[in-house]
């Protein structure tokens, strides 16, 4: 009378059962993903620290502000390069020296003319002076220069300007070539003070003994006192060179000076 209930099918039971133990393991393999994910972003974190704290450079140590200061060492050597002693005294040119050459402009034969002049310094003799070295030729001795023109002949020359120190005093000086020269020109004798300042006693002798016509050789004479002594400057030249010859021994003359004074021994 009564109907029994069919049963369920075991099928139904047993895969509820598989269901569910399949939901946990999907479960579990989610989480340990994300376990590893989280693993592995930590020691990727751990790493790039890790470089961080490389790349930074130690810090240097300051210096110990309380150390002193090294005491100089006394006993090292001292520098042997010391400066030149300014106290040495000047020479007697007190500005050229000896042999040493400059051009200066002057009047030559009513026109400027630029002549190289080389500097002459006669410590024996006790005089300086200057001259064209391009007309004429220096040869020094003990008691004086002489200066041959570049166009005469050295062993004999005919065109010169010699000046020399003698023990004479000028006025004797100047009398002894007065009275030489007189001989054979009309001899004019001044007194005279050179383009320098230095007075001196001037003899011409240009003119024959009529005092009407020139010579052919002329001289001309400059006697300077010089302490005890003096120094003589004779010029020697022809007639044709009187305007260019002349004008040059007196501007070689005019610059003679004293620089030293040469006593009588």
């Amino acid at each position: 009378m009564y109907q029994q209930k069919a049963a369920k099918p075991a099928s139904s039971a047993g895969g509820y059962a598989i269901n569910k133990k399949g939901d946990i393991t999907m479960k579990s393999k989610k989480l340990i993903m994300m376990l590893s994910v989280v693993l592995a972003m930590a020691m990727l974190l751990m790493m790039l620290g890790g470089c961080k704290k490389n790349d930074v450079q130690p810090t240097p140590d300051e210096p110990d502000q309380s150390s002193e200061p090294s005491e100089p060492d006394d006993t090292a050597e001292p520098d042997d390069t010391t400066e030149p002693d300014d106290t040495t005294e000047p020479d007697a040119s007190a500005g050229r020296q000896d042999g040493e050459r400059f051009e200066e402009v002057i009047m030559i034969e009513g026109m400027e003319e630029t002549v190289k002049y080389e500097h002459v310094i006669n410590k024996t003799a006790g005089f300086e002076m200057d001259y064209d070295y391009e007309s004429f030729k220096r040869t020094s001795s003990e008691d004086g220069e002489r200066f041959i023109s570049v166009y005469d002949n050295s062993a004999e020359p005919e065109i010169y300007l010699d000046v020399k120190y003698s023990e004479k005093s000028a006025d004797d000086a100047a009398a002894a070539a007065e009275e030489e020269l007189s001989k054979e020109y009309a001899v004019t004798k001044d007194t005279r003070t050179l383009n320098n300042g230095v007075e001196c006693i001037h003899i011409d002798a240009s003119a024959n003994k009529d005092g009407k016509t020139m010579a052919d050789i002329l001289y001309t004479v400059y006697i300077i006192s010089s302490g005890e002594g003096s120094i003589t400057a004779t010029a020697r030249y022809n007639i044709e060179g009187a305007e260019g010859f002349g004008r040059r021994f007196a501007d070689m003359m005019n610059r003679i000076s004293v620089v030293v004074e040469v006593s009588k021994t």
